[in-house]
């Protein structure tokens, strides 16, 4: 039996998707280190993510908007983690940048959200449920949300003025808040990484808490710039050792040059 569509689902308004809904809620970044604490986490978690997506169907979002509810004003529908990763999504729809991650648009919910507390992270831990008052749907807590409607499997807040991290791993349909294991460290499993606290200057910034990653062996993952100074200062040490090779050799009379069968004109 061939079932007709529907005449009233042919009236029905379709749900939106990215490029119809708010790129913000239209608040102010909390704090300075909120942008800069972002490149961080993102910069120095490139290469593993490379690894573990060699397609590139990855996305991360900085204070981007997550979708989970239609809503108006569209915003009281959605929650804007300082960062997030999804996997298993390209990271351009239908080759145009993401507005924003709309659920009832995707087959996949982030793994990890990151929220940087600019206070003592009250707003971040507000478990709030959905309620109905006089008839008017309230918008729930940011925690409730991330644990019963998105189920975002590792959730982190890190206090930023006094560098506390709490992360919390959803099972069993609820929140349950880790402990770090023998290095301070809290292990991603899915993303082969741990998270942690790190002190330290970054973009100019004085020295502060910053949350970083660690692979599995407790090695801490660097930023391209990291890097890049690191392998500098590996090419100049080749350079020094190699000079002072040659200032030795260059010390030896012809016969010893010609017993280690070396050109001296090599050495010019």
């Amino acid at each position: 039996m061939v079932h007709s569509p529907s005449p009233i689902a042919d009236e029905l308004r379709p749900f939106p998707d990215h490029t119809q809904l708010p790129e913000s809620d239209g608040t102010f970044v909390k704090n300075f280190q909120e942008h800069p604490q972002s490149i961080l986490l993102t910069d120095s978690i490139e290469p593993i993510l490379q690894e573990l997506h060699p397609d590139g169907q990855y996305a991360i979002g900085q204070d981007s908007g997550i979708y989970w509810r239609e809503t108006d004003p569209p915003e009281k529908g959605a929650e804007a983690p300082d960062w997030f990763y999804v996997p298993e999504v390209p990271p351009r729809l239908d080759g145009r940048i993401r507005r924003s991650y709309v659920l009832w648009r995707e087959y996949a919910v982030p793994l990890i959200a990151l929220e940087f507390a600019s206070g003592t992270g009250t707003e971040e831990r507000d478990r709030t449920p959905l309620q109905v008052v006089d008839g008017t749907v309230q918008k729930p807590g940011k925690f409730w949300v991330y644990e019963h409607i998105i189920r975002i499997p590792y959730y982190g807040i890190f206090i930023i003025n006094t560098g506390e991290l709490e992360v919390y791993h959803w099972e069993d349909g609820t929140y349950q808040r880790m402990r770090a294991n023998d290095r301070g460290h809290y292990p991603i499993n899915r993303m082969n990484v741990e998270l942690g606290v790190w002190r330290g200057t970054y973009l100019g910034q004085s020295e502060q808490s910053w949350l970083r990653w660690w692979d599995r062996e407790g090695n801490l993952l660097l930023t391209g710039k990291e890097r890049a100074t690191i392998a500098e200062s590996q090419a100049d040490e080749e350079r020094q050792k190699r000079q002072q090779l040659i200032d030795r050799l260059q010390g030896l009379t012809p016969e010893q040059l010609e017993a280690l069968g070396i050109d001296r004109g090599l050495l010019e």
